[in-house]
């Protein structure tokens, strides 16, 4: 009795446990590994593949995160390109070279940038030194006997920075471009742009420093020199070095040290009490102002 009693309690653990098992939440089974079979009586509706194997390989490979192996083609393609952009004279930015741009294809200039082109060749006819606003001719290699005297590119200058000269004043480009820049940024806002004349007093002279015998050669012998004497106005007015030496007068000339190797005027050393003398000579040491 005892024995049977002990068996039917073992029994029943057996099938509750089992209950139990089956009831535990086991993963659904994989539909990778099932295949769709074509309808066949015989067969049913789905049936387990014949290598699971290779299909589970093939579901990690699909489901993976690794980059999959680019495809031969685009290989290729990628490596000829690559080749390509080696080439000389292949740019690949889009640019096109200065020298395949035909011109016969651009479009016409405007009347304002006609009008604009027109006027900047007509400013730059007749200048020299490179600058538009200087105007004159070019003319031949001045030599002489004398050691030290004579300008190696010689210009015959007829005005400065829109103003004339009243002579035509043989220089160097050194002195005629220190004196454009010097009439158009302080001589001529001084006058509030009525300046039409400068009186040329000396330019280039093959002689010594203030006419001393046995001086040094002047700057003037070497073409990097010029004075000047006076001022015109537009209103017919001129202001003169020797008598009218005022507050605009004198402002002026101390400005002039900022663009000339030497100045010279009244007060200086007895020589230049009716003009004023600017000169661009290779003086060390810096300008000499007095």
């Amino acid at each position: 009795m005892r024995a049977a009693f002990l068996a039917l309690v073992v029994c029943l653990g057996q099938g509750a446990f089992a209950q139990e098992i089956d009831r535990s939440p086991l993963p659904p089974p994989n539909p990778r590994l099932l295949v769709e079979v074509p309808a066949d009586p015989t067969v049913s509706a789905k049936a387990e593949v014949a290598d699971p194997e290779a299909v589970l390989a093939e579901s990690v490979l699909a489901s993976s995160l690794r980059p999959v192996p680019r495809p031969r083609t685009l290989t290729e393609g990628l490596a000829a390109l690559k080749a390509a952009s080696n080439a000389p004279g292949l740019d690949l930015s889009g640019k096109v070279p200065d020298d395949d741009i035909d011109l016969a294809a651009m479009p016409p200039l405007s009347k304002k940038e006609e009008r604009k082109k027109k006027r900047e060749a007509a400013s730059k006819k007749g200048s020299v030194c490179g600058v538009a606003s200087i105007k004159g001719e070019e003319i031949a290699p001045i030599t002489s006997k004398v050691k030290g005297c004579g300008v190696e590119d010689a210009v015959a200058v007829t005005s400065i920075a829109g103003v004339r000269l009243s002579q035509t004043a043989t220089v160097d480009c050194s002195i005629a471009k220190a004196l454009d820049r010097w009439v158009e940024e302080v001589a001529q806002p001084a006058f509030n742009g009525n300046l039409v004349e400068m009186r040329v007093a000396a330019h280039y002279s093959c002689r010594s420093r203030n006419n001393i015998k046995g001086a040094k050669i002047s700057e003037h012998g070497k073409g990097r020199a010029i004075d000047i004497a006076a001022f015109v106005l537009s209103n017919g007015k001129s202001l003169t070095v020797a008598e009218n030496y005022n507050k605009l007068l004198r402002r002026i000339y101390k400005a002039g040290c900022g663009y000339f190797m030497t100045t010279l005027g009244p007060g200086s050393d007895g020589y230049h009490e009716d003009h004023f003398h600017f000169d661009t000579s290779a003086r060390k040491g810096g300008a000499y102002c007095r």
